[in-house]
């Protein structure tokens, strides 16, 4: 990546006094989704007033003149991407000086992935509730259901959303409890909002859909038929929980923690928690974290989970003992959230925010075999046994990518503002859903997908 800049001039380096509190930070404003050609805002906050800063990459100054910190520590500046620039995370050098400081911004320029294939596909599409969160079909109830969260915490707004999975018209609805009061730094009482729903899990053993309730780090059980609340369980039993997929074989819950490595283990039938794993990275290093369970894909049939880690890694649990088999590093990726798993090769698939990629890799031998770039902030992926695809839900880009095991990229839809989740359905239909803004006529929709 060469931006079009001036060298840097050389001159003799006084070593004046650093700035000993430095806490500047830089961020891209405006078009978060950087690519080749574009032009991109950049805002630094908490720098010192008056500090002159500069910004290098391969050494060229890309920004010029230098730009001058305001009363509030703040500046925006501007620079141009080139149209050939590689898609990937690339180190700017933010240098600031009076006082002396600086940085480096791994400035992330995303893959431009046109779209294609529509022609293979059948998509219908409905708008139904604002927030739209994620999607689990039901077999046996032959419905699909879903979940809707709007705005953060106190939460007003939020739906489990019974639909049916031909027309996707709305059966039934209903909004969750209401969550007991909060208290502010004062000790004022303050509403607690509902118990709003996320993620979603189908349990056709005993008729019921399990959510996650992140706000208040639980989870809630509600009847397939009518959406009754069967039990709320009280705040706190899960830590950010995050996904929930149902093992109807062994009659248990797992539930994900996104931002630490345990996953909750739930007795379906008895309703109260009985195990927790919690995978240990294999990462070393000064800035190692922990294995964070996020996306969650059950292989029911081999008696094993699948979870993935923010830190670059799959864990593997054995579903019959609740125990980690082993944690595999997977290559290429930056910040992955989303798993899904193909049992007839054995592959997973990771998707990956952070590098706007999936990678494929053969969990039996650890090796990562393809990194496919799909399209900015890659999030969600299902497979879908029957067209023998994994459909990536592209969040920055607003597309869903369909690719096959071998990492060849079918089609990339158009997936309207913010798609966040799919789900596989029956005879090869897959289900997807996007949020973006409530105004926004192609925001909080599903999309129902089948290849022809």
């Amino acid at each position: 990546m060469a931006l079009c800049a001036s060298h840097a001039t050389g001159a003799t380096a006084q070593f004046s006094a650093p700035d000993a509190d430095f806490a500047g930070q830089v961020r891209v404003i405006e078009s978060p989704v950087v690519l080749p050609g574009n032009t991109v805002k950049i805002a630094g906050s908490n720098f010192t007033p008056g500090q002159q800063v500069r910004f290098f990459y391969e050494n060229v100054e890309i920004v010029s003149p230098a730009t001058k910190v305001d009363d509030e520590g703040k500046f925006t500046v501007e620079t141009s991407i080139p149209a050939g620039a590689v898609p990937g995370r690339h180190p700017i050098v933010v240098s600031a000086t009076n006082p002396n400081a600086a940085l480096v911004y791994p400035l992330k320029v995303s893959p431009d992935i046109p779209l294609s294939g529509a022609e293979q596909f059948n998509v219908t599409s409905r708008k139904v509730v604002s927030g739209l969160y994620q999607a689990a079909y039901s077999p046996k109830s032959k419905a699909l259901f879903v979940t809707a969260s709007v705005g953060r915490p106190p939460i007003g707004e939020s739906a489990l959303v019974k639909l049916n999975p031909d027309t996707l018209e709305i059966i039934a609805q209903v909004a969750p409890q209401a969550a007991p009061p909060r208290r502010n730094a004062d000790g004022k009482e303050l509403s607690g909002g509902l118990y709003g729903v996320y993620g979603i899990g189908v349990d056709d053993a005993n008729g019921t859909v399990w959510t996650t309730v992140t706000r208040q780090n639980t989870v809630a059980v509600y009847k397939q038929d009518d959406l009754a609340l069967v039990k709320q369980f009280p705040s706190g039993e899960v830590a950010h929980s995050r996904d929930v997929v149902i093992d109807t074989q062994h009659g248990k819950a797992y539930v994900s923690t996104s931002f630490s490595p345990e996953i909750e283990v739930f007795d379906t039938k008895k309703l109260e928690k009985i195990a927790t794993i919690a995978p240990e990275t294999t990462v070393r290093g000064p800035n190692a974290r922990p294995f964070g369970s996020m996306s969650l894909a059950l292989d029911q049939a081999a008696s094993r989970l699948y979870v993935v880690s923010a830190t670059g890694e799959i864990g593997i649990v054995n579903t019959q003992t609740d125990s980690v088999e082993k944690v595999i590093p997977v290559k290429g990726v930056f910040s992955p959230s989303g798993i899904a798993f193909d049992p007839a090769t054995k592959r997973a698939f990771v998707a990956a925010q952070g590098s706007d990629n999936v990678a494929i890799v053969d969990v039996e031998s650890g090796e990562t075999l393809h990194n496919v770039l799909v399209g900015a902030g890659a999030l969600n992926v299902a497979f879908d046994p029957v067209s023998k695809l994994a459909y990536v839900t592209n969040r920055g880009a607003g597309t869903i990518t369909a690719l096959n095991s071998d990492g060849e990229i079918v089609a990339n839809l158009d997936g309207g503002p913010q798609p966040n989740h799919a789900t596989v359905g029956s005879d090869g239909v897959v289900y997807v859903v996007n949020k973006g803004r409530a105004e926004d006529p192609a925001s909080n929709q599903v999309h129902r997908i089948q290849r022809k």
